[in-house]
């Protein structure tokens, strides 16, 4: 049993599915994160860090911590860039998910809401490829040569609520697009050290989470939209795997 977590850059993992997937792997389920670029235009750091030139690298031994913290048993990276995402070949792409998901057979797949959270090019694209491979991976059709199909249980959707914009179990759990409220108390300090570990994306980092006086009660929930599949008896449910 498996969790998918797709997304474009390094980072994304840290701002929305840390808890999860510790969450996922105390009850034995393994994580897989695939992450689509290694963010070649992100920052350098201020003060810099590392030169324009050297940044993959760097943010992938970022990328490699970060996904230590979480508990990830498969990270794959794609050779796309950064920016450019939604430029890759869409059969090139859709057999490197499809591969992954009939692989690893996930219970769950989460990636970006449609709109990216914060209409990112980069986060949209992810959402829309990985919402293809989700119904490819279903259909025999499609690629033969990469496994048996495999239909994913349920699929989520991350940033339709941005974590720093709403806090309080009650408020959040108003909001329209909150179909699951979980509240990852007892990992949130592994999701400030998953955060911290992205040491060249801090100046960003700082002013979204480390700077608000909030931080605890934004670091408490972590939550999500259905975008497929099995929805829970009450909505907002507490588990991701709820119904499943």
């Amino acid at each position: 049993m498996s969790i998918l977590l797709s997304f474009a850059h390094p980072d994304d993992e840290s701002f929305f599915t840390v808890g999860v997937a510790l969450q996922a792997r105390e009850a034995g389920r393994e994580v897989i994160l695939c992450c689509a670029t290694l963010g070649q235009r992100g920052s350098v750091g201020q003060p810099p860090l590392t030169t324009v030139e050297e940044l993959p690298a760097v943010r992938e031994r970022e990328l490699r911590a970060a996904a230590g913290i979480l508990g990830v048993t498969r990270l794959e990276i794609l050779p796309y860039e950064d920016k450019k995402l939604a430029a890759a070949p869409p059969d090139e792409i859709r057999a490197s998910l499809v591969g992954l998901i009939r692989e690893h057979r996930p219970e769950i797949v989460i990636t970006f809401e449609p709109n990216g959270g914060n209409l990112h090019p980069d986060h949209i694209a992810i959402s829309r490829f990985t919402s293809d491979a989700v119904t490819a991976a279903a259909d025999a059709r499609w690629h033969p040569d990469l496994g048996s199909p495999h239909r994913v249980p349920r699929l989520l959707w991350a940033g339709s609520l941005m974590p720093w914009d709403e806090t309080g179990r009650d408020r959040l759990a108003a909001r329209p697009g909150v179909d699951f409220l979980i509240d990852i108390g007892r990992w949130s300090e592994a999701k400030r050290r998953a955060l911290a570990a992205h040491r060249t994306q801090q100046p960003s980092i700082v002013r979204v989470f480390f700077s608000r006086p909030d931080l605890d009660d934004i670091l408490r929930y972590e939550t999500f939209r259905l975008g497929a599949g099995v929805p829970p008896e009450t909505v907002p449910a507490e588990d991701i795997f709820a119904g499943l």
